[in-house]
């Protein structure tokens, strides 16, 4: 749920739709201009929450806290945090503070998702690897550090909105294949657009988003599984000689 069940927006998927699929903020642009990519090696873009952490199964421990519950009917925020004792659905103008705070303490406690380290220094072996993530630019550096702490210490670029901008610029400066794994349609959707070579996986760690979101429509490849996406990676780069 990088911003999947939206950790910015309470109701991501209907403003996402609407926004340009290629934009590029320009100081998400600094941030990736500053990147040391190598031109000849392939690239692995991947998101951070749902892909590399286990940002639902965090986010449920802290509404605990809050005696509050998440009712997974939708792939959605807004109207599925309720109280725990009454049930009662908590006002949407209120999630957002939830949500702010939650990443203020919570950000360096999520789990990793089972895998993802292992898989990514293997790939890394053959491929750079750069965490595209839709967290505030403020938040960035304790991003970095926890997610080296769980052994992916790789660069991190803090997004806004869709990514296709983002991957694009990225994209450009590689003579590559290059492979994008994020667990919201919309981004893949984006990244489509932005650079139709690219291969795309649909990835969603929790099992249970992933049953109710089924696979992005764009993705060649959608799984919950670092080994899976280890292989159809691999797979790729074989084909391509690398």
């Amino acid at each position: 749920m990088s911003q999947a069940t939206p950790p910015t927006n309470p109701n991501m998927h209907s403003a996402m739709a609407t926004q340009d699929p290629l934009h590029l903020f320009d100081d998400v642009a600094e941030q990736i201009d500053a990147l040391n990519l190598t031109p000849e090696r392939p690239l692995i873009v991947t998101d951070c929450d749902e892909v590399l952490m286990q940002f639902l199964v965090g986010l449920e421990a802290y509404l605990a806290t809050k005696d509050l519950w998440l009712d997974l009917q939708s792939f959605a925020l807004s109207g599925n945090i309720k109280h725990r004792e009454s049930n009662d659905v908590v006002a949407t103008d209120k999630v957002q503070g939830l949500l702010k705070d939650f990443f203020a303490t919570s950000t360096e406690k999520l789990l990793p998702v089972p895998g993802a380290a292992e898989a990514l220094e293997s790939l890394s072996n053959r491929a750079q690897i750069i965490v595209l993530t839709n967290v505030p630019l403020a938040d960035k550096t304790a991003r970095a550090r926890h997610l080296a702490s769980e052994n992916m210490a790789y660069p991190v670029v803090a997004n806004r909105g869709l990514k296709g901008g983002a991957v694009r610029r990225m994209a450009e400066r590689v003579n590559a294949p290059v492979f994008f794994l994020d667990d919201i349609p919309h981004n893949i959707a984006a990244v489509a657009k932005a650079h139709e070579a690219c291969h795309l996986l649909h990835f969603i760690a929790d099992k249970r988003l992933a049953s109710l979101m089924g696979a992005a429509a764009d993705s060649h490849f959608h799984t919950s599984d670092w080994t899976e996406a280890h292989n159809f990676i691999s797979n790729q780069l074989d084909a391509s000689g690398f």
